[in-house]
């Protein structure tokens, strides 16, 4: 996959997803324990600016005006292959641009599941996109919960599907469901 088909293939359910979002689903819980919809919606629109800016290897612009604009913003920047050369500036820290692009598509899928999740909406991605995030957030895992991004890993079967793997290692039960009452 080229960059700009791993970034849009990434990016194409969480567009859907942010397209059904509604103000009665903002107080809904989500698989990311600390966050129900609004405050995972608030979430990707404070980063995005970052994630963009990264990948233009520029200073970040204003907050989007949309979850909408801030996916499309993030899709154009890493969209580019010079995105992925050499190192990126984020949140302070000077990364190696491959491992930020990883990140990036990570933050993209797993969001985009929690709030898939939460609203109730299946989502699905292509399998080359999930065998290249489940090799980068393995990689990355330990980092990744040091740095208060990923929960503790949940025990899943080796033989589960890349998605529930990619889940597990981030700190999510694969199966959530909302609870009703």
């Amino acid at each position: 996959m080229s960059t700009s088909e791993t970034m849009e293939a990434a990016a194409a359910p969480l567009r859907r997803i942010a397209a059904a979002i509604t103000p009665a689903d903002l107080t809904r819980p989500t698989p990311c324990t600390e966050f129900d919809v609004a405050a995972l919606v608030e979430h990707l629109l404070h980063w995005a600016p970052g994630l963009a800016a990264a990948g233009r290897k520029q200073p970040p612009a204003g907050t989007p005006r949309s979850l909408r604009a801030g996916i499309d913003d993030i899709v154009a920047a890493w969209s580019e292959p010079r995105a992925w050369e050499g190192t990126a500036e984020f949140a302070g820290a000077t990364l190696p641009a491959p491992l930020l692009g990883g990140m990036v598509v990570g933050e993209l899928v797993v969001h985009g599941w929690d709030l898939g999740r939460a609203l109730g909406i299946d989502v699905g991605w292509d399998d080359d996109l999930l065998g290249f995030l489940l090799d980068q957030v393995t990689a990355t895992a330990e980092q990744g919960r040091e740095m208060g991004a990923y929960g503790p890993a949940v025990p899943i079967p080796d033989s589960a599907p890349a998605l529930d793997r990619i889940l597990a290692t981030t700190g999510r039960t694969p199966h959530w469901q909302p609870i009703t009452v």
